[in-house]
């Protein structure tokens, strides 16, 4: 087999994240208290893993080398953010009424076309992004065939009225 040749089989996905967090609670207050993730194993107060829909693990958090360290600054290499991917406009519209009802607030939302994205920072401002995909065949295409996606304002309004559907 030729490496240089060589993509990634289509059905391939990200399996989790794991985060270096300063505190241990407020990592788990932000990802299980307000975005509703389950705790599936912790290891006392120093990681633990969570999930959605009972999956072993979508985020680890630990603190082995980050325990009371400062959040993560905004310039500099690292993690730009974790995007979880919500399976409907509704159930982002969900989330994004529970962090309002929650006053938690935005970094940003925007419409890129292929999906409508939230955006915010975990207590350690690690970069979140929540978001749901538009089905393919409504994605923006370009004359020469590729995808044609851009940032736009997104509607937040309109999203909340989703929860009227």
């Amino acid at each position: 087999m030729n490496s240089t040749n060589y993509t990634v089989p289509s059905q391939t996905r990200i399996g989790h994240v794991h985060l270096k967090v300063s505190n241990l609670e407020k990592a788990l207050d932000f990802y299980c208290g307000l975005l509703g993730f389950e705790l599936t194993t912790r290891y006392g107060d120093q990681a633990a893993f969570i999930s959605a829909g009972g999956y072993h693990h979508h985020i680890g958090l630990n603190t082995w080398y980050s325990k009371g360290f400062p959040a993560a600054g905004r310039e500099g290499v690292g993690l730009f953010h974790t995007a979880i991917l919500y399976p409907t406009r509704k159930d982002l519209a969900q989330i994004y009424k529970r962090l309002i009802d929650a006053h938690y607030p935005l970094s940003g939302a925007s419409d890129h076309g292929v999906s409508e994205a939230l955006y915010l920072n975990d207590p350690d401002n690690n970069g979140v992004e929540l978001y749901w995909d538009r089905p393919k065949e409504f994605w923006p295409i370009a004359a020469d065939g590729s995808l044609e996606m851009y940032t736009r304002i997104l509607n937040l309004n309109g999203l909340l009225n989703e929860l009227n559907n």
